[in-house]
Parts: structure tokens; sequence; C-alpha cells
């Protein structure tokens, strides 16, 4: 699998491993400190395909993240060694078609290359993290003011443990049926929901403050190169992608709903403080 060291390949290779299945994870370092000892962990990169095929032999399934540009190469070493199905982690812009996006156009683009190899799949396509929300920790740590791009947008942000739980249940799905998966969280939140569920969590309120699209531009602009500043704009400022729906695919999959934001904010609350 790759992505192991992440927020969601990080949960899945815990699942996996505490239900006893054998798990094979791609690092780049696999002499880093602090990895899951009970996992496999198998120098590659996936920016060179050639260091993906020693770790395939013997795998059934391979959890995949978008936007590599080997990906055709390792799915014809996947499909080489016997995996049965590829499990990506995509988005829900995928689902808006826009090629002229940035972002959508990387999981478009992954979403095709696995269609065109003839291996069963699972797309994943969640709506923003709620771990995302830990962008404003040092913010509400030090006392401040925290700043929201895109105050007035609901968002079911979901938990990447619910993520990973239905990735766990794709990658041992047996049959040769391909799925796509649109997932949310329990709830369409603003920002500013989200603050007031932290400020009752952490027991003090959180000063906040909502930007206009335009300084929300700004600050996008400030963070990261501008085709992803100006494609995050169109998901939120345009509404070219709508992340407020409630799905009930989380708890069809796993058998249990997803965590709410306070769930996951009591159990991330030593972050804020």
């Amino acid at each position: 699998m790759a992505g192991a060291t992440g927020h969601v390949g990080g949960a899945i290779a815990r699942i996996l491993a505490e239900a006893g299945e054998p798990v094979r994870a791609l690092v780049r370092d696999a002499g880093r400190q602090g990895l899951d000892s009970r996992v496999t962990w198998v120098p590659a990169d996936l920016n060179k395909p050639s260091t993906v095929a020693a770790a395939l032999p013997g795998a059934t399934a391979m959890f995949m993240m978008a936007g590599y540009p080997g990906l055709s190469e390792v799915l014809d070493a996947a499909r080489g060694a016997g995996v049965r199905r590829i499990v990506l982690l995509s988005s829900l812009s995928a689902a808006d078609g826009d090629t002229s996006n940035v972002i959508a156009r990387y999981h478009i683009e992954s979403e095709e290359t696995i269609r065109a190899s003839d291996l069963p799949y699972s797309f994943l396509r969640p709506p923003t993290f709620m771990t995302n929300t830990l962008q404003w920790a040092s913010t509400i740590r030090d006392g401040g003011v925290v700043r929201a791009t895109f105050p007035d947008v609901p968002m079911a942000v979901i938990d990447p443990q619910d993520i990973a739980a239905v990735a766990a249940v794709e990658l041992r799905e047996a049959s040769g049926d391909s799925h796509v998966h649109e997932l949310s969280g329990p709830q369409a939140m603003t920002p500013k929901d989200r603050i007031d569920v932290l400020s009752d969590v952490l027991g003090h309120r959180i000063g906040f403050e909502g930007l206009t699209d335009e300084q929300s531009a700004k600050v996008l602009h400030e963070q990261m190169p501008a085709a992803y500043a100006e494609a995050i704009l169109k998901f939120f400022a345009e509404g070219t992608t709508d992340e407020s729906p409630v799905r009930p695919t989380v708890e069809q999959l796993t058998g249990r709903p997803p965590a709410t934001f306070r769930q996951w904010a009591e159990a991330n609350v030593g972050e804020f403080r």
C-alpha cells in the first residue's frame, strides 16, 4: 500500500494489522523510526515506478494515492504480480469532470488510468478531511483569532479514520466488481460551526474571522502555487464542487456511522492546547 505514513494510509495499515492481515507498505525510508512493527515496510518511491515492482509479489490488493505520473507502469506491474483490486483515494472533485481544474484533473486522470488497466477498482471520493482543521491549531494554542477562508461554505467534513475503515473493507473485496464510493461525514458544517465545537471542547471561546473571497484568494496565493490556489477558489468561491451532501456510504460499508466532528475534536484536543 502507498501513503502508509499519512492520515488515511496510516489508519488503513493499523486497521488491517490489528485484524491480523499481512500489510506491506511502501515508504521512501524503511529505516524511519516509529514505524508500526506489525507492518512490512518496503523501500519504494511511487515517483520511480521501477522501485515498486519488488514489493508486489504475493499482494492481492493495493491502496493507491492519486497524482503519480508513473501510475500506468505501477498498474502493469501490479497486474503481472497477481494484484486483483486497486483501491484509490480520489476526491469528490473527480465527479465534476473538470480537467481545467488542476486538483480535479489529477484525480480524474488517475481514475481514468486505473479504469483503462482492466483491474477491478474501488474509488473513494471523500470531501474535506477533519484533519484540515489542524491548520488552525497553532493560532488556537497561541490564543489568536482564526481567520478562515470560505466561512459560509458548508462541508460534510470526514474523519480520515472513516475513509480508512472504508478502504480496509474494499481492500478485502473478493468480487471482480468495480465501485465508486462518494463519502461524507455525518453533518455539513461551516468553518464557524467547527470553531464553535472546538470552543466547547476546549472550554473557552476561540476568536473567529471569516474572510471574503478576495481575502481568501490572497491567502491561498501566498500559501501555494497559483494553479492550486485557483483550483480551490473554483471549488469553494465559485461553487463548482458541493461538499455539503451527507451520504450514508460509510455506515453502509462499515456497519457503523462516521465520526462526528465533536468526536474527532475530543480525540485530538491535545493538538489545540
